[in-house]
Parts: C-alpha cells; structure tokens; sequence
C-alpha cells in the first residue's frame, strides 16, 4: 500500500481499493466478505464499533437464543460445532462469528463510521467518506475510499426505533430502549412497562418476570404467537417443509390450527391475531411472528399483564388507551430497529426512503453501477446468507472479467491516493 499524507494538500486520506468497500462487519458482511475471499477478490470492510457483530455483542440481552435451529442460521461455508445446542445462546452465536472471521482471515476496519457514499458518474466509481478515531482520545480522521463496488451489509436493525410517546419525558423514572436491556437482575421487584410485543418484548417480559420483577406490556397492535416447535419439529422447518408441496395460504392456516391446539385461544388474554397469516404477513410487510419461549404461560398465570395502547404518561404513572392508570417504576421500550442506510447513502434508485431495498426478495441483493445490498431480505441469517452467495459470485466474475481485459487502467487521480 502507498500513502501520501502531505495534510497541507489534501483535507482527508484517499484510498482506493481493488475491489467492494463493505459497509458493516455484522453476519451479512462476514458471509460476503468469507464469499470475497474464497474467489480471491480484495476487499476492505468497514465496520463503525470496536468489533464484529456489535448488535449481537453490545446490544442484546442477556438470556438471547436464536430462535431458529443452527442450521438455518449458519453462514456459507463454516458449520457450526456439532457440540452446539440446537438454539445457540448469544455468546455461542458470537463465538462462531469470531472464528468465522478468523476461518477466512477477515479483518474489518473498526471504529470507522461511514458518514457519505456518493457514486461518482463521470468517474465510474464509489466515494465513500468515513471518519475513525484511535483509542487513547486522538484526533478523528477522514478517510475517503473509491472503489468500484459497494456492499450495504449495515443490514435491517443498525439503528433503534424510539416512537414519540405523549408525556414520556416528563417520566421521573427509568426509560431504555430494548438495546439497552441487559438482565433483569436490577429490576427485581419494580413495577417494569414493557412496550412492545414482539420477539424483544415478549422475552424482555419474560426475563423480568424470572428476576422477581412486575412487568406489564403494551399489545397496541395484533401478534402471531406461534410455539416454537410443534409436534417436536421447530415450527419454522415444519413451514419451510410444508412451502415445498402446497400453497402459502394453506400452509398459513395449517400453522393457525397447530398453534391453537398448542397454545389455545391467545385472544382471551389479550393477544389479538392479525387477519393476515403468519407467512403471508411476514412475506408482506416484514413482520415476523413470535415464537413462544415461555411467555404465554406466563401471561396466561397473570405474572405478566397484557395492557393496551399508551394514552399519556406522567411522573411515576401511565394512562391507558382504556382510562386505566398504571403506576410503574421504569420503562423499556421494545419498539424496534430500522436501517440507517438514508442517513448516509446518497442513492434513491435502489433503496427507498426507509433505508429497505425498492426490489422484493429474492431480487433484492443487486442495484445498477456497482452497488449491493445484503441484510436486507426480512428473512433472517438464511437470508443473509443466499444473497451473501450471490453477491461474491457476482463481484468476483465482475472482478475476473475486468482483470482478464486489463480494463484497469490507472487514472491520474491514483497517483496521490494508497492503495489495498
């Protein structure tokens, strides 16, 4: 690599790179990058925090499992040990990332936050600006990489959706977002309002009730509860399984019956179904349905009460949608993620304005000059991991193709830039 770093001409380094910018070290950008690897391609992936998978790692809770079986949610390439258990806890999940990482020699650029990414139209190429910091308190740097492709792999959940709640900040109590939740270890006799119900809320519910805690969640809106496992097959290969052979709707109602004769009626304790099936909801709108831990036993025993939409809030209490008032000690709003990709990314072509890719699974993953999205499909790690597939194959035969035809000619521009 060759660095010009005469401060007095330029305002920030240059880099080019011989092959994608990767934006995001979590799974999604793993799987490319290991894909990247294997062809041979040269790559440089970007990560903002200090280490890999920093949603799984810095912003979970404790008690976490996948909630699907380990085989659908391995990345390509790199099994999972077969001492596993079938839902591997947070800390294995990040385990089997970071020898992922080290399996295919991968080394993000930590502390590197991506603040632009522009694509250069008369140039042909990629301009994506960051700024990184060093530990000890040095001074930030601008860094700006060209390249001719780029991979959004900063995926579905880079940022936490904190709604607009009447009266909220005049609370005197505690209020964090589900992000911030860790146990509830600290929360052991207080009166805890969950907001939210899906996945998050449900088990942040369910780990208050086993520290000893109160918890109440909103159920503003309907939820698919499912059982996690029917019939001792997990409920999600039973579907995938059933999708081979007949429609989704029918599969959809099959998966209804089933989980009424597990769990039972759900409505009478305030869980309102959608009208939309579960799968047809999910393919539809990104909404996945809750998978049963342990929960429903809980709300069904009055230890977690189910309570409607929030009215107002004031100092130590909550007004209801129904006029009921609540006194609670703190607050953990399970309301969410959303992609940040606006934020940064100078393109309306190919992602819409809610940082979500234009195109439906599966043509989701490519955009024109260069530029591919992985995370995005709503469809969890299995989903992450085709398109991640598909990516590195496009890239490298791009790559090769351009190699084979010496197309890359050095532009004069190169000469005062470093390059990898």
């Amino acid at each position: 690599m060759f660095s010009f770093t005469d401060s007095d001409m330029f305002s920030r380094r240059c880099v080019w790179v011989n092959g994608p910018v990767i934006v995001g070290a979590g799974p999604s950008g793993l799987a490319v990058a290991a894909g990247l690897k294997d062809q041979g391609v040269p790559f440089v992936i970007l990560e903002r925090a200090d280490c890999i998978a920093s949603l799984w790692q810095k912003r979970t809770y404790d008690r976490l499992k996948l909630h699907l079986p380990k085989k659908f949610c391995q990345l390509p390439g790199f099994p999972f040990p077969e001492h596993y258990p079938e839902y591997p806890s947070k800390r294995q999940f990040v385990e089997y990332l970071e020898s992922y990482a080290a399996n295919f020699d991968i080394a993000p650029q930590f502390n590197e936050s991506v603040v632009s990414a522009k694509y250069d139209e008369p140039c042909r190429l990629w301009r994506v600006k960051t700024t990184s910091s060093s530990s000890g308190g040095a001074a930030a740097e601008e860094v700006e990489y060209i390249c001719q492709m780029l991979v959004v792999a900063t995926g579905e959940n880079a940022e936490r959706v904190v709604p607009e709640i009447d009266g909220l900040k005049d609370f005197a109590g505690e209020v964090i977002h589900a992000c911030d939740y860790k146990s509830g270890e600290n929360y052991r006799g207080k009166k805890v309002l969950v907001v939210g119900c899906g996945n998050s809320g449900m088990e942040v519910s369910l780990d208050l009730c086993n520290h000893d805690a109160k918890p109440s969640m909103v159920v503003r809106s309907s939820v698919h509860v499912l059982p996690r496992e029917i019939f001792g097959k997990s409920t999600f290969e039973l579907a995938m399984f059933m999708l081979k052979w007949l429609p989704l709707w029918l599969v959809d109602k099959m998966m209804l019956i089933f989980a009424w004769m597990i769990l039972g009626n759900i409505e009478k304790y305030g869980l309102k179904r959608p009208t939309v099936g579960p799968l047809e909801l999910k393919n539809r709108h990104g909404k996945t349905p809750v998978l049963d831990i342990g929960t429903l036993e809980r709300i069904r025993s009055k230890e977690i009460q189910v309570v409607p939409g929030i009215k107002k809030f004031s100092c130590g209490s909550v007004e209801l949608t129904n006029g009921e008032n609540l006194e609670i000690d703190s607050v953990v709003l399970a309301t969410g993620y959303c992609s940040n990709v606006p934020y940064w990314l100078q393109e309306s072509e190919f992602f819409s304005k809610n940082g979500m890719p234009k195109a439906e699974f599966p043509n989701a993953w490519k955009g024109k000059a260069g530029l591919y999205a992985v995370g995005f499909t709503r469809r969890g790690l299995a989903g992450a991991s085709a398109d991640s597939v598909k990516i590195s194959q496009d890239i490298a035969k791009v790559w090769k193709d351009d190699l084979k035809q010496k197309k890359q000619k050095v532009p004069t521009h190169r000469r005062c830039i470093s390059t990898f």
